[in-house]
């Protein structure tokens, strides 16, 4: 697919609505009265007329030119110990040992006795996305005025979203998600937007009820990296150690959809261990499992569904090559399968009503576009909550010193600290 394809950003926003519809928060009598109007994509609106209050999720809307995606560039990395320490390096990196076609890999094996499960209870927000961003400010700075000195505009970052790779996958699947509703925090500081997921009342209770075989079957994606990954190049695998989800490799990168530049970070399973595979990300590949498929019903949901959220999420930060590994319903794998992510549009063309790249990329650019025209306040105390529902459209709340604040303190004083410019 091009990823060069010609912007969205020629047409207004197609799903934005201003209506007698009102945010969440106003139904219920709090909230704040943003002053900011309409805008074009990708354009930040002139003061005058109240914004659009929701954002429609109707497939036609978006059923039009691809927009412009540039090829994301990595601009660095970070890895997080068995402790969930940061770390400003790539020692979390592991090296792809390819399998064979038909491997038996034993999925369950150590499960009860070899596995340190990561709290999910411990909300994480952006902190390590941030902390890499204070380490490495002079990559996405502006420029320094004509004097040489510190401008406000060069304590600020270069971009104008910064995010999790998993927060912008959501939002490519959005509209032809039947399942999961969201909620998206946007904070601003410096003229950058934020974005962090908080957790739902409806998925917190599922997290907190999950069944015994469901935790286990989440066990066996981890397990199957165990079986496929090295630590360094020419090694190999070591499937008796321990599976510690605490432990990851992240990699940072930037690019551009149509007038919106993104600065957002994904954690990575593994890189191709050739020294002559292309540079990150290039070079990286996704490792996946999924129930094997014996029916033609089975592989029409594989492309529906499945291989919508594989896609979205190996799209978006440019990885090339996505390794799945099928099981049985015993968790042992019986096949391995290489897709090609830049080949998994033309897979589906065949199936009736399927999901369309087209669609998934211009909804998230409106959105982004959405959010533009609904924040106001440059406060990090502020938080916008864009709020979907399946069927629904998007809407939005405003809360000021509220439980939803996620930018740190300590990001927040080291970003508007103009002294460390001017030694």
């Amino acid at each position: 697919m091009d990823r060069r394809h010609s912007p969205c950003g020629h047409r207004g926003s197609a799903g934005v609505r201003s209506e007698h519809k009102r945010s969440r928060e106003e139904r219920s009598g709090g909230g704040e009265d943003s002053k900011r109007g309409s805008s074009s994509r990708g354009e930040r609106s002139s003061p005058g007329s109240p914004p659009p209050r929701v954002l429609s999720v109707r497939r036609q809307l978006y059923d039009r030119d691809f927009p412009l995606y540039k090829q994301p560039v990595e601009v660095g990395h970070f890895s997080l110990d068995a402790k969930r320490r940061f770390f400003s390096d790539a020692r979390q990196l592991r090296y792809y040992v390819q399998p064979e076609r038909c491997p038996n890999f034993d999925l369950r094996d150590g499960y009860r006795d070899r596995y340190v499960k990561r709290d999910e209870a411990v909300k994480e927000g952006l902190d390590h996305l941030l902390r890499w961003i204070l380490a490495n400010r002079s990559k996405l700075r502006g420029t320094p005025d004509q004097g040489g000195t510190a401008s406000p505009a060069f304590n600020r970052l270069d971009v104008d979203f910064v995010t999790w790779r998993g927060h912008l996958t959501k939002l490519l699947t959005t509209p032809y998600e039947t399942r999961e509703g969201w909620l998206l925090a946007v904070s601003q500081l410096g003229g950058t937007l934020y974005v962090s997921e908080v957790e739902t009342e409806a998925a917190r209770q599922s997290r907190e009820s999950r069944t015994e075989r469901h935790e286990e079957m989440m066990f066996w994606g981890y397990r199957f990296e165990q079986y496929c990954c090295a630590d360094k190049p020419g090694g190999r695998p070591a499937p008796r150690g321990v599976v510690n989800t605490n432990e990851a490799y992240c990699t940072v990168v930037r690019t551009r959809l149509a007038g919106h530049r993104l600065l957002f970070s994904g954690e990575v399973d593994c890189r191709d261990e050739s020294p002559l595979s292309p540079p990150a990300p290039g070079c990286y590949i996704e490792l996946k499992t999924s129930a094997e498929i014996c029916t033609p019903k089975q592989r029409s949901n594989f492309h529906r569904f499945k291989l919508l959220k594989w896609w979205a999420q190996s799209f978006l930060p440019a990885v090339p090559r996505i390794v799945a590994g099928f099981r049985d319903d015993n968790g042992v794998v019986v096949s391995v399968e290489t897709f090609h992510t830049s080949k998994i549009s033309q897979l589906i063309k065949s199936e009736p009503n399927c999901w369309k790249p087209t669609v998934c990329m211009n909804f998230c650019c409106d959105f982004l576009s959405f959010v533009k025209t609904v924040v106001a306040e440059d406060d990090p105390r502020v938080v916008y909550l864009f709020s979907w529902e399946p069927y629904r459209d998007v809407t939005y709340s405003v809360h000021r010193d509220s439980e939803y604040s996620f930018l740190p303190d300590w990001y927040v004083k080291e970003m508007t600290n103009t002294d460390l410019l001017n030694p």
